[in-house]
């Protein structure tokens, strides 16, 4: 070989000794992989994932709270606004559907039904509204820190849920005031509201990211959600509605995820409720049924929601 020859062989075997040139994308992610840099927002595994989100609890809890207490401080009635909002709403509809439609001809304790049905969805309703904004209307805070974006749905949830719990010694007072006795079946209330959080967390995480990146998802939403109530027989009885129809269109009805909650808990607070249902022999789910039924949906929402969050975690806040 000659002396030119050798000199350009000898420089081509450097080169590929020196790896790869920086100079195009795959090169440039291969040389920071050799010398151990990583990209600063990639998504972490789920178990890390897991980990930070813990870590970060406090943070969630103080989020939730401070956003609860700032909601009203502008209104007159401050935090009372909580509890007279869903009041207010069970009134107007009491007045069209028990009244002038006449719903509550089935139902032996109508106002504690309906008002039990109000406060059950609006829980779901409002979780599922606040998660929906959660990453698009908090854009200036995940691109300012860095911190698990999946803490920001969850704060939502947290923070409605803090609010049901006002919500529901009201409705406990509303329950014995109208006659309904009080049963060791009350005990498991807080098993119900637990099956319930848990699928409005993984509700709150999926709508989380469809609201970050279809922008016209918060203008379709309050209707998708005006559908689900009129569907989730919050002012009506279902097995009543349902009974010269068809047996799977009344399961569909029941197996609707606010039905299962709301149905549940009415079996929980009101003795009437299926005392109702026996004796005008309608079919409907048995509540162990319902306890299934919750378990399923919670079960379904929280791991298909929190997956489908996490795989988009690197995208939040880009663009």
């Amino acid at each position: 070989m000659s002396q030119p020859e050798s000199a350009v062989a000898d420089s081509r075997a450097g080169d590929r000794a020196a790896g790869p040139s920086p100079t195009g994308k795959e090169s440039l992610a291969a040389l920071a992989e050799r010398h151990g840099l990583r990209r600063a927002i990639a998504r972490p595994s789920l178990p890390v994932y897991l980990r930070q989100l813990w870590d970060r609890r406090h943070f969630v809890f103080t989020y939730a709270t401070s956003r609860n207490v700032s909601k009203y401080s502008d209104s007159a009635l401050g935090q009372l606004w909580q509890v007279l909002t869903p009041l207010l709403n069970a009134g107007v509809y009491y007045l069209m559907f028990g009244l002038i439609l006449g719903q509550k001809k089935d139902i032996t304790n109508y106002t504690a039904f309906l008002i039990t049905g109000v406060f059950v969805y609006s829980y779901t309703q409002r979780s599922i509204t606040g998660g929906a904004k959660s990453i698009s209307g908090n854009l200036s805070l995940i691109r300012a820190l860095h911190f698990p974006r999946a803490a920001l749905p969850l704060a939502y949830t947290i923070q409605e849920f803090q609010q049901l719990a006002i919500s529901m010694g009201v409705l406990f007072v509303i329950v014995l005031v109208t006659g309904e006795p009080l049963t060791w079946m009350w005990l498991l209330i807080p098993f119900a509201l637990l099956l319930q959080t848990i699928f409005n967390v993984g509700m709150s995480l999926l709508l989380a990211r469809v609201g970050a990146f279809v922008r016209d998802m918060n203008q379709l939403l309050p209707f998708i959600l005006r559908t689900w109530l009129y569907t989730s027989g919050v002012f009506y009885s279902i097995p009543a509605k349902m009974k010269d129809n068809p047996e799977w269109a009344r399961f569909l009805l029941e197996f609707n995820p606010p039905s299962v909650f709301i149905d549940l808990m009415r079996h929980l607070l009101l003795r009437t409720y299926p005392e109702d249902l026996a004796k005008h022999q309608f079919s409907h789910s048995s509540l162990g049924q319902l306890w299934l039924y919750a378990g399923f949906w919670a079960a379904v929402a929280l791991i298909g929601g929190f997956w489908y969050f996490w795989r988009a975690e690197e995208r939040y806040g880009r663009g």
